[in-house]
């Protein structure tokens, strides 16, 4: 998906005669971290909550506070995880959109990035979750498949990330089956250190520990 399909027109733009108190409001309205400042079709920039909180007088112009101005965009023929990555890159939740003609066409929010990245990693389809780690040198991702088709399961995604000191990959993976006790089995023969997973039904402090376990991880 692109990043043109996922735009929000509702999202208001401030012009250069607009004051800081409204630009205060709208964020405080709308629950923005920044605020895309346009004129015609031109972007002229973002301006964030941090700065508008800054400064102590409402009724100056927009016009007038240009050096707190961010030419920061992306451009509507990229992957939608591009936006992602500068909603991290920028801390924010609105995501202005050019066109090739360098002409604002809107914003993208952080909520519907989030529910474009659940689509995504088919998180609303059942299945099983399995959080594991194995060294660098030993990730096959032709062997995790085989290793997942040989337990009858269909792997629905795969994400990985690496710690660069200790050079240990972590391992995220997404079946088709909720029974996945038996996956886990193998896995572990084949020297994978299973770190948390859900799927099949467990006793309650068995869920509850998977669950710290994750989100322990998440926040690594």
């Amino acid at each position: 998906m692109l990043t043109q399909d996922l735009l929000n027109h509702s999202i208001p733009q401030l012009g250069l005669q607009d004051n800081v108190g409204k630009a205060k409001q709208l964020i405080n309205d709308f629950k923005l971290t920044h605020l895309p400042v346009v004129s015609g079709k031109q972007f002229l920039g973002l301006i964030s909550e941090e700065d508008l909180l800054d400064i102590e007088e409402d009724k100056i112009k927009i016009d007038k506070v240009r050096e707190f101005f961010q030419l920061a965009f992306i451009q509507d023929d990229l992957h939608f995880l591009e936006a992602v990555n500068f909603c991290n890159r920028m801390e924010c939740n609105t995501v202005p959109v050019l066109n090739k003609q360098n002409e604002y066409l809107g914003i993208i929010t952080a909520t519907q990035l989030l529910k474009t990245m659940s689509d995504f990693n088919g998180t609303s389809e059942p299945g099983g979750l399995i959080v594991m780690e194995t060294e660098r040198v030993h990730f096959s991702i032709s062997e995790i498949s085989r290793i997942v088709e040989s337990n009858d399961c269909t792997m629905l995604q795969l994400n990985t990330s690496t710690d660069n000191t200790s050079g240990i990959i972590r391992i995220t993976i997404r079946v088709n089956r909720t029974d996945i006790h038996s996956l886990i089995s193998t896995f572990e023969r084949f020297e994978y250190q299973i770190i948390c997973h859900f799927g099949e039904k467990q006793s309650d402090d068995k869920t509850d520990s998977n669950y710290k376990n994750l989100i322990r991880y998440l926040n690594v």
